[in-house]
């Protein structure tokens, strides 16, 4: 656990006690803050070297853009929480030879954008301005948080002919709980917190934890879904992934792995392999099992 983390978890568990309110507020800041850059590594530069890159403005910040490919078939790709675009590295090479072209940004806080702070309403913000510049995309990547980010985007302004979530929770408030537990917040302080989440985050956002979750008005998004979870994700656990696919289940599928956690499966060849089957077929999900 990072040293800021663990000041953070201690001082909240000591206030909390006394004062959750006080405790809440001082640790709602964080909650949009991820507090340190995800490193790149040697091969994440080199991809990240073949793309073409610009920049848009979310919130007042320049949010670096990355594309790959002659602009046909534009796949959108919105990485979590800590990460950046270049966490979908695996897959920019298999989508341009099949003919699509991967586009990816790093919001606020993250990677090679300014600010120090994002939310989930930037991501959604980013990819309704890409949206704007490729008009509709083959399909839309989102990893955790930023699937999150993907399902809401879609039943806004945004159009896709297929979604594919990879490690991705069915809930809003499951992303508030892993923040509880990371944080050291109890029981006693998640009512106060989330009313300040409510104000200083989300001002004007009705019904936002039924609203940000996946599973909220399912028949809203018609597309086809394509859920990857591992059996053993530690971040956000596989129920979450059978809870998502029940509600779209008419139109998802589920694409199990065991053992590549919540980071390294979108590495993993075979779980590349699927996304790209999914996105180049036509009509319903294929039917895919690990």
């Amino acid at each position: 656990m990072p040293l800021a983390t663990r000041l953070v978890h201690a001082a909240v568990g000591v206030t909390g006690r006394v004062a959750p309110s006080l405790a809440a507020r001082a640790v709602a800041p964080f909650f949009s803050r991820p507090l340190a850059r995800l490193p790149l590594s040697r091969d994440e530069t080199a991809v990240l070297a073949l793309a073409a890159q610009d920049v848009i403005q979310v919130g007042g910040h320049p949010v670096t853009v990355h594309t790959w490919g002659d602009g046909a078939r534009p796949v959108l790709m919105i990485h979590g929480w800590k990460s950046r675009a270049a966490c979908f590295s695996a897959f920019v090479a298999p989508l341009v030879a099949r003919g699509f072209t991967p586009v990816a940004f790093d919001a606020p806080g993250h990677g090679a954008s300014g600010g120090r702070a994002s939310t989930i309403l930037d991501h959604v913000r980013a990819a309704e301005l890409l949206h704007a510049r490729h008009g509709r995309f083959a399909a839309v990547l989102g990893h955790s948080v930023g699937g999150l980010g993907a399902f809401l985007a879609l039943r806004g302004r945004v159009t896709a002919d297929r979604l594919v979530t990879v490690s991705t929770p069915s809930s809003f408030p499951h992303v508030v709980d892993s923040f509880c537990a990371m944080t050291g917040v109890g029981e006693s302080v998640k009512p106060a917190l989330r009313r300040t989440l409510e104000r200083r985050l989300f001002p004007g956002e009705d019904d936002l934890w039924n609203r940000f979750s996946p599973v909220h008005r399912p028949e809203q998004l018609r597309l086809p879904v394509l859920a990857v979870h591992d059996r053993r994700d530690r971040a956000v656990p596989f129920g979450e992934a059978e809870r998502l696919v029940a509600a779209y289940a008419d139109r998802a599928d589920l694409f199990a792995t065991d053992g590549l956690g919540h980071r390294r499966i979108l590495a993993d060849p075979g779980v590349v392999e699927a996304v790209l089957a999914f996105a180049a077929a036509g009509g319903h999900a294929p039917d895919l099992a690990a």
